[in-house]
């Protein structure tokens, strides 16, 4: 029997990407051949939307349409949406696309998985441990909790996700330790808070123990952390962060402002001073680490003040790593009932003034590192180039390294130690060693 294509085109963040990847590991591969963000001819198509801001809103629903526009008219069998902007916006969804054969939400990977023809006995228990990859095998998202209980005024994901639940220790090393038994060696862990993680069993933060674990695990070289909250943020952890090579001297904590007024009114349980002396004591626990970091312009309440405040503490921080959203106003969040009084041509060029700042500081930073010999993870060849990583750079999103090919050949997902020979704001030069 010819296999059927399904082609998972996945929008949003990584978290989307791993949902993706389970929900490929479901399908029987005798049945099924997966595709994910292909351009191929499918017979299936399984689109995994965002719902977070009006941008990432937008794109799904062109994603939709586009893909509507092909089942209309039989170039594909089956199409189906699934996700956060479908567990949303689900009833608005089917009354206006009718080309689409289903809607799911974000949480239901095995409903998803029967609609596509997944054997109803099939093990309760394969969620976790089956992965069908999205990403290069070297690297592997790990997603470590579901949900959120935090309440930030200006988001909609504990409203589409729930409320933060921990997948247990032992179900987490298995997958790692599968992935690693892959090829799989760097893990980024993932979640919407790391740092609560293992409160809602016991009440007690367990990332510690998690990352213990993670790190006996042979084959796994490099240790992620993306996605940490300043609010409780756990001290113990900086300790594991210096002392254990595993671990990446990086860490993401998206800290959305700087204003004491706007941080309460954003219900992030931090005012300024905290946020700094949080920022001190990373810095000094860890030297040379580097922070990513990201902020929200043009929140309700935002005046010239307290942005020009933001800007100067961007440039006194000088962080590493820095990304800028506009606000956009959510429906059912706090925020939606304040005045959104920044206008939107003032939101975006104060995002782009405080990213104008940012390449000037990421380029200093970077050029700091010329001379440096640096281990890189190489994660694919590109034109004229390998294309790698140090520890200090999450796929995706973050500064890449360009190593000439000069007649040795490097393998993709191997480690290698280069001199770094150049910069510029968002990439180094290298020589290989």
């Amino acid at each position: 029997m010819k296999k059927k294509k399904v082609n998972i085109v996945t929008l949003g963040c990584s978290k989307n990407t791993v949902d993706s990847e389970h929900l490929g590991g479901l399908l029987d591969p005798e049945k099924y051949a997966i595709i994910h963000d292909s351009n191929e001819k499918a017979d299936v198509v399984v689109i995994n939307t965002c719902g977070f801001i009006g941008e990432a809103r937008e794109e799904s629903v062109d994603t939709i349409l586009g893909f509507a526009e092909a089942r209309k008219s039989n170039e594909i069998e089956r199409l189906v949406v699934m996700g956060c902007l479908a567990e949303r916006y689900r009833s608005e969804l089917e009354s206006e696309i009718h080309e689409v054969d289903a809607f799911f939400g974000a949480n239901d990977m095995k409903s998803i998985a029967m609609h596509l023809g997944m054997d109803p006995n099939a093990a309760n228990d394969v969620y976790h441990y089956k992965r069908n990859r999205a990403t290069s095998k070297h690297y592997a998202y790990l997603k470590i909790s579901e949900g959120c209980d935090r309440s930030c005024s200006f988001c909609a994901i504990p409203m589409i996700r729930g409320k933060h639940v921990s997948t247990p220790v032992d179900e987490l090393v298995r997958e790692a330790k599968q992935l690693a038994a892959a090829g799989t060696k760097e893990l980024v862990l993932i979640a919407q808070d790391l740092t609560y993680y293992g409160i809602d069993s016991g009440g007690k933060r367990k990332l510690d123990q998690l990352l213990h674990h993670l790190c006996l695990i042979d084959g796994i070289e490099w240790i992620r952390l993306q996605y940490t909250y300043p609010h409780g943020f756990p001290e113990q952890l900086l300790d594991m962060i210096n002392s254990n090579p595993k671990i990446c001297k990086y860490i993401d904590i998206p800290l959305q402002h700087i204003n004491s007024n706007i941080l309460k009114s954003m219900k992030r349980n931090v005012d300024r001073n905290q946020t700094i002396q949080l920022i001190q004591k990373i810095r000094e626990k860890v030297p040379g680490i580097a922070i990513r970091t990201t902020m929200i312009a043009g929140y309700p309440g935002e005046t010239e003040e307290a942005f020009q405040e933001l800007l100067d503490f961007v440039r006194e921080q000088r962080f590493e790593r820095l990304g800028v959203f506009a606000y956009s106003p959510e429906e059912g969040t706090s925020a939606f009932e304040l005045n959104d009084d920044v206008p939107e041509d003032v939101k975006h060029e104060r995002v782009a003034t405080i990213m104008e700042l940012q390449q000037e500081i990421s380029l200093q930073i970077n050029q700091q590192r010329i001379g440096s010999i640096e281990k890189v993870l190489i994660d694919r060849a590109e034109g004229d180039f390998y294309v790698g990583r140090t520890q200090f750079d999450s796929p995706e999103v973050d500064n890449e390294v360009l190593i000439p090919k000069t007649g040795r050949k490097l393998r993709i997902g191997n480690f290698y130690n280069v001199s770094i020979t150049g910069a510029d704001a968002f990439d180094l030069k290298a020589e290989l060693l």
